[in-house]
C-alpha cells in the first residue's frame, strides 16, 4: 500500500506539473476543481475537460440540446433512415437523427457536427479565449458524452436513478437492484408518430426526458404492451 501511495503521489505531481504548464490563462473553475480532486489528475487540460463531461453526462445531455435548439433543423431537413449500407443516414430509429452529420447539410470545420453550434479551444462549446472557433475539431467535449448517453442510456443507470430519487418511475415502488432504463416513449412511436417534429424536440426522446428507470417487472408489463400495440398496427393478432 505504501508503495502504491508513493507511485501513485509521484504520478500526480507529474501530472500537476503538465497540467499547471498547459493551462490556459482562462479556464473552467468546475472542470479543474474536479481534475485536482481526481485519485488521479489528468496531465492535459483536454483530458481534464473530457472527464468532467464523461462524470457528468445529465449535463452534457442538457447542453447538447440546448445547443442543437439554437442551431435549428437545418432548411430541406427531414427525418430519414438509410436504404444502402453506402448511405449516410442512420440505419435505425434506435439512433437519434443528426442532421449536421449528413453530407448534404454539414457545416464542415470548426462546427460541431451533433448540435451543430461552433467548436472552441479544448472542444469547449463557448470562446473563452476569443481564439475563434477551432477548425481541426468536428465535435464538443460535450456533445461526445451526450452521444454516449443517448447511445446507451443503461450505461448511467446509478444517475438516472439518483435523478428519481431511487423510486420506479411506472409504480413508485423502490427501486430494485434489477430495475432497468427505459424510453417513456418508445422509439419506434416516435419514429412513427413524432417524426415529423422540428429536429432538437426530437432528441428529447433520447435525453432526460424521455427517459426513466423502472423495476424490471414493470417493465416486463410495458414491454408487452407496446409489443401488442405493435401487432396491431401490423394488423396481426398478438401472440402469433
Amino acid at each position: 500500500m505504501t508503495k502504491t501511495s508513493e507511485w501513485r503521489d509521484e504520478r500526480n505531481r507529474k501530472s500537476l506539473a503538465r497540467l499547471e504548464k498547459a493551462l490556459p490563462d482562462i479556464f473552467p473553475s468546475a472542470v479543474l476543481a474536479r481534475a485536482l480532486a481526481r485519485p488521479f489528475i489528468p496531465p492535459m487540460p483536454r483530458l481534464a475537460i473530457d472527464g468532467y463531461w464523461r462524470a457528468h453526462p445529465l449535463r452534457a445531455d442538457r447542453l447538447a440540446r440546448a445547443l442543437a435548439a439554437k442551431s435549428g433543423t437545418p432548411k430541406g431537413w427531414t427525418w430519414r433512415l438509410a436504404s444502402t449500407r453506402k448511405n449516410d443516414l442512420p440505419k435505425t430509429f434506435r439512433f437519434p437523427p443528426t442532421p449536421y452529420r449528413e453530407r448534404k447539410f454539414a457545416l464542415g470545420p470548426g462546427c460541431c457536427c451533433l448540435c451543430g453550434q461552433a467548436v472552441y479551444r479544448l472542444g469547449w462549446h463557448e470562446d473563452l479565449w476569443d481564439a475563434g472557433p477551432n477548425k481541426k475539431a468536428a465535435w464538443h467535449a460535450a456533445c461526445v458524452a451526450a452521444w454516449n448517453f443517448w447511445s446507451a442510456p443503461s450505461d448511467h443507470v446509478r444517475l438516472l436513478k439518483r435523478a428519481q430519487a431511487h423510486r420506479c418511475g411506472v409504480t413508485g415502488k423502490r427501486l430494485l437492484k434489477t430495475a432497468e432504463v427505459d424510453h417513456r416513449v418508445p422509439l419506434f412511436r416516435v419514429w412513427q408518430e413524432e417524426r415529423d417534429r422540428p429536429w432538437p424536440e426530437l432528441l428529447g426522446y433520447w435525453g432526460v426526458p424521455n427517459l426513466q428507470v423502472i423495476n424490471r417487472a414493470a417493465h416486463a408489463e410495458k414491454c408487452a404492451t407496446e409489443a401488442g400495440y405493435r401487432s396491431q398496427q401490423r394488423g396481426e393478432q398478438p401472440g402469433l
